[in-house]
């Protein structure tokens, strides 16, 4: 759904969707990170007054993600049931400068170009937002035995892995003689 400045300095957008998996492309740097249940998404978006095109997106989104555990590799679920305020302004063509000084409160906005901002993208760019940095099945998951490879969870394995610290193995090799 595009959002339209045009339509905005008309009405405020109410928006209620539903993006089915596979619609919105969730793949990020390699990350095996696909949508499990649909995304329900519904809110507002307005052109706020005495502005020079600056759009506010708020709503609520819920959908279910899925990827690999960081630790056992095996499939794991992410809940994402949140709630948005975003703020979106037209970019500026570039005026020469190599960078320009943001103050404070510019940071937490976003920039547009063209003539709005597409739905799809700032609901995919919050989903990723809200995905928890490990990304691990369960907090007590024990992940993949560094010696065989079996899945911790599933399988007692038995294997000692020996910690070594190869800063110190020169010393090994050193012989010291008696005085």
């Amino acid at each position: 759904m595009f959002i339209s400045v045009k339509e905005l300095e008309l009405k405020k957008v109410r928006f209620e969707v539903a993006f089915p998996p596979g619609e919105i492309d969730f793949q990020d740097d390699g990350d095996r990170l696909t949508q499990a249940t649909p995304l329900l998404a519904e809110g507002s978006a307005e052109l706020l007054p005495h502005t020079l095109g600056e759009i506010r997106v708020r709503g609520h989104l819920a959908v279910t993600m899925q990827c690999d555990c960081n630790r056992c590799l095996e499939p794991a679920r992410f809940p994402i049931d949140s709630s948005f305020d975003l703020f979106y302004r037209p970019s500026e063509e570039d005026s020469g400068e190599e960078e320009a000084e943001i103050d404070e409160g510019e940071a937490e906005i976003a920039f547009y170009e063209g003539a709005g901002v597409e739905l799809r993208d700032i609901l995919r760019e919050h989903v990723l937002l809200n995905m928890p940095m490990q990304r691990v099945c369960r907090d007590n998951c024990l992940g993949i035995c560094p010696v065989c490879g079996q899945n911790r969870n599933l399988i007692n394995c038995g294997c000692e892995a020996k910690l070594v610290d190869d800063r110190w193995s020169a010393l090994k090799k050193v012989q010291v003689r008696g005085t």
